[in-house]
C-alpha cells in the first residue's frame, strides 16, 4: 500500500470517454467534505484532471513526474490546494519519460513516494486511459481499484482489460490489491443497450459492481476550472447525489468511518 496511514485507490479504465477523472474529481471532493484528508493525483500525461482543475502546465519537478523519482524527500513535492482536496498536476514531459521508465523496478517507484504522504486518509490516483507504466504503477501502489464503465460495449471491454491488468498485478507485483470492482456512470435508464450492458455486468461480477449508479446528468458535462466540483456548482443536481453515495459506498467497502468533530 502507498503508506500504513493512506487508503490508496487507483481510478483505472483501458477505454476513456468513462468518466473516469469526473468520478476522481467528484469522488475525491464528497470524501473531502465528508472530513477526510484526500490527496488527487494526475498520472495521466495528457492530464485531463489538471486541466480540470484549471491549472496551467506544471514545471515536471512540481509536477507526478517526480513520483518516479527515487531521490524524491519529504516536503520536496508540495501538493497544491483546493476547497476538497489537495492535488498533484501531470505534466506533458511524462509521455516522454515513459519510454525510460522500462525496468521492472519502475512500477515500484510511485508506491515508495507515495509513503511520504501518510497523512492523508485517502490517495486518488487518475490514470490514462491505457496499459502504461504509470497505469501499472498505479495498481501496484493501491490498495484498492475501482473502474468507472460506461455500460456500453467499448467501455465494458476497456473496463474488463482492467480488471484483468489489476488481477495480474494482484498476482504478481501487489498482493495486498484487493480484488476490483466497477462502478456504472454515465448511466441512461432510458436506453435498452444501458439496461442490457448494466445487468451483464452484475449477473457476471455481483458484489464487484457498486450499487450506486451516476446517471447521465448536464451539470456533470461541464469542466469546473479552478478545482470547483459539481458540489460547488450546483450541489442539488443528481450528479452530486450520485457521487455523494457512491462516495459513502466506497467508503464503507475501505472501511473508513467519518471523523468525527
Amino acid at each position: 500500500m502507498g503508506s500504513p496511514h493512506s487508503v490508496v485507490v487507483a481510478m483505472c479504465n483501458h477505454k476513456g470517454g468513462t468518466g473516469k477523472t469526473t468520478s476522481v474529481l467528484n469522488m475525491g471532493a464528497a470524501i473531502g467534505l465528508a472530513g477526510f484528508r484526500v490527496l488527487l493525483v494526475d498520472l495521466d500525461p495528457q492530464g485531463f484532471l489538471t486541466r480540470m482543475t484549471g491549472m496551467d502546465e506544471p514545471k515536471p519537478s512540481k509536477s507526478s513526474l517526480s513520483l518516479y523519482n527515487p531521490a524524491l524527500k519529504k516536503g520536496e513535492l508540495v501538493p497544491l490546494s483546493f476547497n476538497a482536496f489537495d492535488f498533484i498536476p501531470a505534466s506533458r514531459h511524462m509521455t516522454k519519460w515513459m519510454k525510460r521508465l522500462i525496468k521492472p523496478t519502475d512500477h515500484l517507484w510511485i508506491r515508495e513516494s507515495l509513503e511520504l504522504y501518510g497523512e492523508y486518509d485517502l490517495i486518488l490516483l487518475d490514470t490514462a486511459a491505457a496499459v502504461t507504466v504509470y497505469s501499472l504503477g498505479a495498481m501496484v501502489a493501491a490498495s484498492f481499484v475501482l473502474i468507472p464503465v460506461t455500460p456500453e460495449i467499448q467501455p465494458i471491454h476497456g473496463a474488463e482489460g482492467a480488471y484483468n491488468s489489476a488481477t495480474i498485478v494482484r498476482t504478481s507485483l501487489n498482493p495486498d490489491l484487493r480484488e476490483p470492482s466497477f462502478l456504472l456512470t454515465q448511466a441512461d435508464g432510458r436506453k435498452k443497450e444501458h439496461r442490457r450492458y448494466a445487468g451483464y455486468l452484475r449477473k457476471k461480477y455481483g458484489p464487484r459492481v457498486l450499487g450506486t449508479v451516476i446517471r447521465t446528468n448536464a451539470a456533470l458535462a461541464g469542466v469546473y476550472g479552478g478545482g470547483r466540483t459539481v458540489f460547488e456548482c450546483n450541489p442539488r443536481a443528481r450528479g452530486a447525489q450520485d457521487y455523494a453515495n457512491a462516495a459513502d459506498e466506497l467508503m464503507g467497502i475501505l472501511g473508513m468511518a467519518v471523523p468525527q468533530e
